[in-house]
């Protein structure tokens, strides 16, 4: 992310490097989004105008994140009803994979999380079971899955968190045949190892914002949001002015942690 520039405008090179640059130094940014800016110039497109009377931190909450998740589920994956999911990692993009494949009928959703904190969240958003991997440090977390599934492993899985080993995992626990993984999480690790007998059977597949069209899918999310068809407002557990901003980074690191709301 860039902080503090007094200018910006998006931009890649047809390499995929930044050709953004202040004063002849480059700027780093992240999918084209320079929001930490105190200035920048964004295409008209990438603007979506929503119902003025939503709740301005539950249009902030779907603007990313839990409308990533939330679309995984709906769109990417196309749940559906009565199938079996299982989601790694339960933060606000988890979280909205679990209410996706709620809202799609999945049956059995499993969340997993090394924080047990996680587990009350998860279960107000949908999730049935949950597992908490040091809880069982000699199993792997595919196998956990596989025990709460008959063996069979689950139609899809949610890779949420970026944690470059979790992509097996996630890929693993999926039924062979018909299985699909869906990764989500952007870790720091630019190349992934991925067992080979692991995918062979089922689909491993990226996803961008959940597959969401912004002018089309967002106003329906925001609907959605109005008429409490998922308990948004638990996605919120702290909230400060923005003159203490630099609390946000200690407080994202506290277990309790899903989203913060920095009030201007």
């Amino acid at each position: 992310m860039c902080m503090r520039y007094p200018f910006m405008v998006n931009g890649l090179m047809p390499d995929g490097t930044s050709r953004i640059s202040v004063r002849g130094q480059k700027v780093s940014y992240v999918f084209n989004c320079s929001t930490w800016c105190e200035y920048m110039v964004s295409d008209e497109n990438y603007f979506v105008k929503v119902d003025p009377s939503i709740d301005l931190a539950h249009a902030s909450f779907i603007s990313c994140g839990f409308s990533t998740g939330f679309g995984a589920a709906w769109k990417t994956a196309q749940v559906q009803s009565g199938s079996s999911i299982v989601v790694f990692g339960l933060g606000a993009v988890g979280l909205g994979a679990i209410s996706g494949a709620k809202m799609m009928g999945a049956t059995k959703i499993i969340g997993i999380d090394i924080n047990e904190k996680k587990k009350e969240k998860g279960e107000t958003f949908g999730m049935t079971h949950f597992i908490n991997p040091k809880d069982h440090f000699h199993k792997p977390s595919s196998q956990l899955v596989k025990d709460l599934t008959s063996g069979v492993g689950v139609d899809h899985s949610f890779e949420c968190t970026g944690v470059a080993s979790l992509l097996t995992q996630a890929l693993e626990s999926t039924k062979v045949g018909t299985g699909k993984a869906i990764a989500i999480g952007a870790g720091i690790e630019e190349f992934v190892p991925i067992n080979l007998f692991g995918l062979l059977g089922r689909t491993l597949k990226g996803s961008l914002f959940g597959g969401l069209k912004p002018k089309s899918d967002l106003s329906i999310l925001a609907a959605k949001c109005k008429n409490k068809d998922f308990p948004i407002d638990e996605l919120q557990t702290h909230e400060i002015p923005l003159t203490e901003i630099s609390k946000a980074f200690e407080i994202s690191k506290q277990q309790e942690f899903i989203k913060v709301i920095i009030k201007i």
